[in-house]
Parts: structure tokens; sequence; C-alpha cells
């Protein structure tokens, strides 16, 4: 049986299963990840903006990786929380389709950035004198133009697509948020248009990145290894250390998220679950982590904030 009027359709999203005794406790960690989210992306995109020196290239990328990681947040949050505080799995279609939407296009966005950060360390090693000249503001504001078109462009077909679609009575998720493959399993209703164009776009953007992402990096070991000092083919590896962690943090989740969709019908409710959090909540958390470690401009600049916040509460507290 199908539901003829959208209007009245809605999809029931899974939590942790197993666990729904503790899904108020389990919300704590979560308010803590996405906390941190906000936090440390903000403070990257606050020091960055304020901080002269660093207005260069691979900054404002740091930028633009913050940015889509605190849309990444802002996309699940909504559900997870009616989800683990309020109990509430009940999703509405229209909520639904706009929160794939934006869940999608941040994550294409990611991806993006990611791979312009691979074409930035590969031209700051291969050509450190004409650095500047090749990535200038208006370059580098006209790539991250064509970042947000390339997303926004090529999801705004797929929510409409969905909506068009007639719906079964069955209609539980098996995540706790809306993701387009999921949605389009509920429909009653032949969807092999809707899975080519969804093929399509994955392909075309995360495929296509990933692919471009590895050949920018042999192309960057072809560099390194034709340096004659040690010492400076460590220095050169060692500022490509934190952009390949986040690529490690974006990718390694998604493909074995993909591959329990299609290749793991023994896989566990749980485990697809955690490892479809693995995917959406940890970058958005880590990546700022880890830039403030490996950053060195950026890592001081946020310990003397630390430093003087400290020195202002011992003023405070001697008079």
């Amino acid at each position: 049986m199908a539901h003829s009027n959208h209007s009245s359709t809605s999809f029931f999203l899974t939590g942790l299963p197993g666990l729904e005794a503790m899904y108020v406790w389990l919300s704590i960690p979560l308010c803590i990840m996405y906390i941190a989210s906000l936090a440390g992306n903000g403070l990257i995109l606050w020091v960055v903006k304020s901080e002269s020196y660093l207005h260069q290239p691979m900054y404002y990328f740091l930028s633009m990786l913050a940015v889509t990681d605190l849309g990444l947040s802002a996309s699940t949050l909504p559900t997870m929380l009616t989800i683990y505080i309020m109990g509430v799995r009940e999703v509405a279609l229209d909520m639904c389709l706009a929160q794939l939407f934006f869940i999608h296009t941040f994550s294409i966005m990611e991806s993006s950035v990611l791979l312009t950060m691979a074409f930035d360390r590969f031209v700051a090693i291969s050509s450190p004198l004409r650095y500047g000249t090749i990535l200038t503001n208006p370059r580098i504001a006209s790539l991250g133009l064509a970042i947000v078109v390339r997303s926004v462009g090529l999801h705004i077909p797929a929510p409409i697509m969905l909506k068009k679609l007639p719906y079964c009575q069955k209609r539980q998720l098996s995540h706790s948020y809306c993701l387009h493959p999921d949605v389009m399993k509920l429909a009653c209703t032949d969807t092999h248009i809707n899975s080519a164009y969804g093929l399509f776009v994955v392909l075309s953007t995360l495929g296509v990145d990933s692919v471009l992402i590895v050949l920018s990096y042999g192309l960057i070991l072809h560099t390194v290894l034709s340096i004659a000092s040690k010492t400076e083919r460590l220095k050169a590896l060692n500022t490509c250390v934190s952009h390949i962690c986040s690529v490690l943090l974006f990718y390694t989740p998604m493909i074995g998220l993909s591959m329990i969709h299609r290749f793991g019908k023994w896989a566990s409710p749980c485990s697809r679950v955690l490892l479809s959090y693995l995917h959406f909540l940890t970058p958005p958390v880590l990546n700022p982590v880890v830039y403030t470690i490996k950053t060195k401009q950026i890592r001081l600049r946020i310990l003397r904030i630390f430093r003087s916040g400290g020195a202002s509460i011992g003023d405070t507290q001697g008079h």
C-alpha cells in the first residue's frame, strides 16, 4: 500500500538498537561532540580572521573546511537531538528531504575542499616560489564559489525526485538522519532513475575527488623524493600530515559504510548506525584538533588566547 498524500507521509529514524533505555545518557557525549565541533571550528575561523599573517591560501582553505564541518554538524543535529533527548523518532517527509539535501551537500563540499587542499599542498611543495602567484585571492574565491555551485547544483534534483515517489506503509529508516539511498529504498515504485542519478553524483564527486587526491599525493611524493636533503624532504612531508589525517577521517568510514550497505547483509543494524556516526560526526570534531596540533601558527595563537585569558582571571582575583 503506497501513500498518495505526501503531506501525511513521515518516516521513523533509528537510534542505537537495543540501547533505548540509555538514550538520555547517550545524549550527553553526543551533545559534547556537537559543542566541541562548534567551538573548535568556530575558533579556527576566528583565529584565521583575526590574524593578518594567516591570510594565506592554506588557511583560507582551512576556513572553508571549518565552514563545511559546521554545516555538516548543523545538518545532523536536529534529528539526533530529538531521538536521544526527546525520544521522538518520527520525521515529516519535507523535513527529511531538507535534511538529506543539506547532509549530502555539505559532504560533497567537504570532499571538494579536501581536494583543493591537496592541490594547495602540491603547489606549495612543487612550486614554492610561485605559490602566491598561482593561488591568488581571486582564484581562491573562484574555487570556493565553484565548490558551492557544484555541491548545491548536483543535489537540488535529489529531493525533488524523492518528493514525487509514493512510499510504502513500512517507513523505517536505518539511520538517525535522512540519507538519499535510505529514503529511496522505502518507495513503492521503480527507483532505477533515482538510483542511477545517485550513483552518478557519488562517482562524479566523491569518486573523482578521491582519485584526484591520490594523484596529487603521487605527484607530491615524486617531488619530495627529488629533494636532495633528507631534512627538507621530511619538512615538506610534515606539512601534509594534517591534511592526510583529515582525508582518512572523511573517506575511511564512508568506504566502510558503503561496503556494508552494498555487501554487508550480515552486518548488525548497530554497526551501521555506529559507522554512520563515525563518518558524519567525528570529522567535524577531530579536524580542528588535528590542524591545531599540527599547524604551529594556529597552535601558538590559541595558546596565547588561553594564556591571556588565564592572566586576566589571575588579575581579577588579585584585585
